[in-house]
């Protein structure tokens, strides 16, 4: 992977109503075409008095499958706004269905884009992305009278603890970016006055916060 790899946090779900027209952008993580159009289905068959369920998905690290629906729209005013608003956002194996109640009074073209790019640009703020790094996964072991030392180092460095283990000495298993491993195996030492033994267990994906801003 020579790019990030960037996600929504989770499936979420954002509603506006704009000029009396209601407005709910659907978002979920989909594996593959079956997933999105199978969520598609679903949506549709859950909420058949709505106007439109207009949608775009992407798929693949490099989005080599997308696909776009303006269903009923104007041309161009739904299905590609969508899509844009997951590129410009860098998600991948994402689907966006926005349904769309109509109000009664028209947006007109703009109107229209406007609408379906930028709800959901907004769910996407709402819920947040990850990103997926390769780490690695490092296993501490240490006597029980270092747990809370390592437990405030771990928690003010932001290192995530996948478990922990409690037998005759505690270990507690973390995901380190693999640029970090010596630094913070030394730092480590350091802090528990080398009472503490380390085993590498191997590469794994996991999934980092995205500050807002990213």
């Amino acid at each position: 992977m020579t790019t990030p790899y960037y996600t929504i946090t989770s499936d979420t779900t954002f509603e506006q109503v704009i000029k009396k027209s209601r407005f709910i952008a659907q978002l979920f993580r989909i594996s593959d075409e079956a997933d999105a159009q199978q969520k598609i289905t679903a949506i549709k068959a859950a909420a058949p008095k709505a106007t439109h369920h207009c949608f775009a998905y992407v798929l693949g690290d490099d989005d080599h499958i997308q696909r776009m629906s303006d269903d009923g729209e104007p041309s161009g005013t739904a299905g590609v706004p969508i899509l844009e608003a997951l590129k410009l956002n860098e998600v991948h194996d994402v689907l966006a269905v926005v349904t769309r109640y109509f109000g009664g009074i028209k947006l007109g073209a703009g109107g229209l884009i406007r609408a379906y790019n930028g709800i959901p640009v907004q769910a996407i703020q709402q819920i947040g992305k990850v990103q997926r790094v390769l780490q690695t996964k490092l296993a501490i072991t240490i006597d029980y009278r270092h747990v809370d030392s390592l437990n405030y180092y771990l928690t003010q460095h932001t290192i995530p603890t996948l478990a922990t283990d409690y037998g005759v000495a505690v270990t507690v298993t973390i995901a380190v970016d693999q640029a970090t491993i010596s630094e913070t195996e030394s730092a480590l030492n350091d802090l528990l006055s080398g009472q503490v033994t380390f085993a590498d267990q191997g590469p794994q994906f996991n999934e980092v916060p995205v500050p807002p801003t990213a």
